[in-house]
């Protein structure tokens, strides 16, 4: 396990298992994070905007408020506000006012952002399996 490792990192001992172990997940998960990525931005959203639609599809027809949005993600944001402004502009999320709190701007998916998870699913859930039966 560690000569592919001590040559990534061009380093020749660590200061033990645990932390060879910690940067070899370190590394695989960039690899994967970084090749879905790429596949979100085909799709011209990122990974960020990809993981807020799915979990706002998850509540649909309803909606959720920013700081749930946050607290779902798998990833949280820095600035989901920003965020959501874009899928907003983008067409694929709306912002409503809540019914049971005036003060709270949600926000819940359109037609438009389930049919982009329509299109997106099925690549990254490919893209999943092909790594889960290695």
């Amino acid at each position: 396990m560690g000569d592919v490792l001590k040559k990534r990192l061009r380093q020749q001992k660590f200061t033990g298992v645990e932390q060879e172990a910690i940067l070899n997940l370190f590394i695989a998960s960039n690899y994967i994070h970084s090749k879905l990525d790429t596949l979100c931005y085909s799709f011209d959203i990122t990974l960020a905007q990809f993981n807020v639609l799915r979990i706002l599809k998850g509540t649909h027809p309803n909606g959720y408020p920013r700081g749930e949005i946050t607290k779902r993600m798998v990833e949280p944001a820095p600035d989901v506000t920003r965020l959501i402004d874009r899928l907003v502009s983008d067409e694929l999320v709306e912002r409503f006012i809540s019914e049971e709190d005036r003060r709270l701007s949600m926000s819940r998916i359109t037609k438009k952002g389930i049919n982009l998870l329509t299109k997106i699913n099925p690549e990254v859930d490919k893209f999943l399996s092909d790594y889960s039966s290695c």
